[in-house]
């Protein structure tokens, strides 16, 4: 891996500029400081009281953290006293889960959860506030939603035995109502959650965007004179040429400054900061890239940079590769760890989506329609996340010592694809075959960013030695 400009030797520089005399960008935890990471967290109970095959194996692995994060992707209120509604705008799906789902979490071991997704305000400012309110209940910290930007995009911060922990959420995927704004002169705020726009610009062969421009061209509205050679915009969509069609995003500037100096505000007063980012691009309504989008590695690398000690990406619902940079993990998407979706109800929007009528269907019908008949994926399958793979995924357990990364433990986990509709969803170790397959899998996903995974023992393996900047 190219060393960073910043780098010596594998240890942080200490230049002399205002943001060292503040608070230096170097990890400063005490040996042994753990954190667990998971990725996306949807449920519809709680399940610590139920006895789940294999599931106290996992809660272990939660507990013994210092620092235990995970994606939350639903909302929680009793719906019988609930007084909001679902809205038109919703993130793919109305996910609702029952009040006793936020004790059921720090029991199991959470204590830091990110808010900022496309789910966050399915069921409106109402369904925000009140989840909001039962995590601050049950003494889960979470961050990333609030009543106005500086709120959503702020630090949030965990004592832990072994240093302070600050949190901070963003989110690429999402709803135009979802978006917090901060005052402007009499104008008040907006509530919502914290986010990083995207840009987004298709590019295609050079004769596919010359068919483009002559489509362009017999449109109703076009002026000519108005041409870029280099791009074209046809019905909204920025069409590019390069040698092969993808998608491609250009991060919105001005949350990009947001972004960065959150972060280093939150490193400033704390002594380990985590950048957690819920993102489903490339091409978000498909969810089927094993690969991050093409911006994702320069920004996850300039949050580091800015301070960030660790990088957890979510929203893609499968695994895609690890990196290591300056000592610190980017985890680019954990994939699913609970995918137990018995929500009910769904709001009327979605059984009209899904050609369903509430008289005569059940919610569990819509459900299982928007997962199996969702979207086309790329082997030809029809279904949005009705395939083994988005049942699949990883827990990474990060040790550090002498304020370095010294260990990435993976242990690979299954959701119960097998299962019945009504017990899939729920994490469980997996060994042999099972295990190979996922671990294996994750290693050709790490491998263009340079990392070593080991298989020992049914558990994926990245050692690093104090003052190692990469793997």
């Amino acid at each position: 891996m190219e060393k960073h400009p910043d780098e010596h030797d594998g240890q942080p520089s200490h230049r002399g500029d205002a943001y060292d005399t503040v608070g230096s960008i170097a990890t400063n935890v005490a040996d042994g400081f753990t954190m667990v990471a998971v990725g996306d967290l949807i449920l519809s109970r709680p399940l610590t009281k139920y006895q789940h095959p294999g599931f106290d194996d996992i809660v272990n692995i939660l507990r013994e953290a210092d620092a235990t994060f995970g994606n939350m992707e639903t909302l929680i209120f009793d719906i019988r006293s609930f007084k909001g509604s679902p809205q038109a705008e919703h993130g793919g799906a109305y996910h609702i889960s029952l009040p006793g789902l936020g004790p059921d979490l720090k029991a199991m071991g959470f204590n830091l959860m990110s808010r900022a997704n496309n789910h966050t305000l399915d069921w409106g400012l109402e369904g925000m506030r009140e989840t909001s309110r039962i995590l601050d209940e049950s003494g889960i910290v979470h961050a990333g939603a609030g009543e106005n930007l500086a709120q959503a995009g702020a630090a949030r911060f965990l004592e832990t035995m072994r240093g302070r922990v600050a949190l901070l959420s963003f989110t690429s995927t999402f709803g135009p109502m979802f978006r917090a704004c901060d005052p402007a002169g009499e104008a008040p705020g907006r509530p919502g959650l914290n986010p990083l726009r995207l840009a987004e610009t298709i590019v295609v062969p050079p004769e596919i965007l010359k068919n483009l421009r002559q489509l362009r061209d017999v449109l109703p509205g076009y002026r000519p004179g108005d041409d870029d050679p280099a791009r074209i915009v046809v019905a909204g969509a920025t069409f590019r040429a390069g040698d092969k069609a993808r998608y491609s995003y250009e991060p919105h500037p001005g949350d990009v400054a947001d972004i960065l100096r959150n972060v280093r505000r939150g490193k400033q007063f704390s002594d380990f900061c985590i950048a957690t980012n819920h993102g489903h691009e490339p091409n978000w309504s498909h969810e089927v890239s094993q690969e991050p989008p093409d911006y994702e590695q320069s920004f996850a690398r300039k949050l580091i940079d800015a301070g960030a000690d660790a990088y957890i990406g979510h929203g893609p619902h499968l695994l895609r590769g690890i990196e290591i940079y300056k000592g610190r993990p980017i985890l680019y998407s954990l994939g699913n760890f609970f995918y137990d979706d018995l929500r009910t109800p769904v709001g009327a929007d979605m059984f009209s989506a899904y050609g369903k009528d509430p008289r005569n269907d059940t919610d569990a019908e819509v459900t299982v329609d928007e997962e199996t008949k969702g979207y086309p994926t790329a082997d030809g399958f029809v279904g949005a996340l009705a395939q083994p793979i988005f049942y699949e995924s990883i827990i990474a357990v990060s040790r550090f010592e002498q304020n370095q990364l010294a260990e990435l433990r993976l242990y690979p986990i299954e959701l119960g694809y097998s299962e019945r509709f009504a017990n899939r969803g729920v994490p469980r170790l997996v060994t042999g075959p099972q295990a190979k397959a996922i671990l294996e899998r994750l290693q050709k996903l790490s491998e263009p960013f340079g990392t070593r995974i080991a298989i020992e023992n049914d558990i994926g393996l990245i050692s690093l030695q104090p003052g190692c900047s990469c793997r």
